[in-house]
């Protein structure tokens, strides 16, 4: 190949390069996956993270912004990092020098908000929470209509929500949770920059910036997916706690500031990964504490779901039915079970189930977790 002119050519061939390797976290190895269907969402995996990551870094104008879409219930390409099908995230890129007015209209949602994050380096995932406005925040009319400001430093003549954007500051993420997301109005979300946006000039230095930017974001994905179920060697401190055995939850616990990823800090979440045999039923105990929203997501090895209406994958507290000690049983089997709570772990031999509790009082209790042949498992609330 002869001597690329230009940075950008040099960065393209690497991103090319770089991708073409990614392929072996999922075919090779201790964290190869089992079966062709787990290697077709592996490939679905990569061109999602690289969707995704040119997204952020390619087709972003901080100075002219605009959200798009991170996660949809209906997206199949926007299935990843941990989404679910009850809710609506948007992701847009900042500028910490800028200026910004986000506004919009609360629709269904049960819960909102939008939450800034940091990047230590070109493409490294965030590892700590800027700052965060929910709709508890906001002065929210009768219309449903909202909006705040967020820049370099507070205006002097303003008294509203308000996000002080550090040094470091690279993406907001929007987050909106429906209790019916196949029938809920999801927030109306726009940004603004205040300050006017330097000319277009689309440099050699800034597409190669971007394109390598890119690659290392997608390659950081990688380093966590897909999970294994046995333990392994890597650190627990790839934003959540680690589940130790399959079928078995780890500690619930509450969303810190300085985080790896994406987490909601106004969040608890507890995780299992799973694996059961055609047969075979978890059944899943937990007591809600009091708290906005909670639901339970079962994800496949690159913790992704399938869109809402090709499985039935999650089921929140707007749907299930308690038992009448105030505890919630869901029964997750390969295919949907007569049980009010049950949810379908779409085929999957094995995988990841995640709580999560959204203004919880509490810290919730750890969810209790049996495996039990599909005709032992209970068929209503006890």
């Amino acid at each position: 190949m002869s001597e690329a002119t230009w940075d950008m050519t040099r960065a393209w061939r690497e991103l090319l390069d770089g991708l073409a390797e990614l392929d072996a976290q999922f075919l090779e190895g201790p964290r190869a996956v089992g079966d062709e269907r787990a290697v077709a969402e592996g490939y679905r995996m990569l061109t999602t993270g690289l969707s995704v990551a040119l997204d952020v870094y390619l087709y972003t104008d901080a100075g002219r912004p605009a959200f798009v879409d991170a996660n949809t219930p209906f997206r199949r390409d926007r299935s990843w990092g941990g989404d679910n099908t009850d809710a609506y995230y948007s992701m847009v890129t900042l500028d910490a020098r800028r200026r910004y007015r986000v506004s919009g209209q609360r629709g269904d949602s049960t819960y909102f908000s939008l939450t800034v994050y940091n990047e230590p380096g070109p493409g490294q995932w965030s590892n700590r929470i800027i700052g965060i406005v929910n709709d508890s925040d906001l002065d929210i009319d009768d219309d449903g209509r909202f909006s705040f400001l967020m820049g370099p430093s507070l205006p002097a003549d303003y008294a509203g929500p308000f996000i002080e954007l550090a040094e470091d500051t690279h993406v907001a993420f929007t987050r909106d949770y429906q209790l019916d997301p196949a029938t809920g109005r999801p927030v109306t979300w726009q940004i603004e920059a205040l300050d006017p946006p330097d000319p277009i000039a689309r440099t050699d230095e800034d597409t190669a910036a971007a394109l390598r930017a890119a690659l290392t974001w997608v390659q950081t994905l990688f380093l966590t997916v897909p999970l294994t179920v046995a333990p392994r060697d890597a650190p627990q401190s790839l934003g959540h706690n680690s589940p130790q055995l399959a079928n078995e939850f780890a500690d619930p616990y509450q969303v810190v500031d300085a985080n790896f990823g994406w987490s909601a800090r106004d969040a608890c979440y507890a995780f299992s990964s799973y694996r059961i045999e055609q047969g075979e039923a978890l059944v899943i105990t937990h007591r809600p504490p009091e708290c906005r929203f909670w639901n339970l997501v079962v994800w496949n090895p690159f913790l992704a779901t399938e869109v809402l209406g090709d499985a039935h994958t999650s089921i929140n507290n707007g749907a299930a039915r308690p038992n009448a000690d105030g505890t919630v049983t869901i029964v997750v089997a390969h295919d949907d079970l007569a049980h009010p709570n049950a949810v379908s772990t779409a085929g999957h031999v094995d995988g990841v189930v995640a709580f999560r509790w959204f203004l919880a009082d509490v810290v919730p209790e750890r969810p209790v977790v049996d495996v039990v042949a599909v005709e032992d498992a209970p068929t209503d609330v006890s």
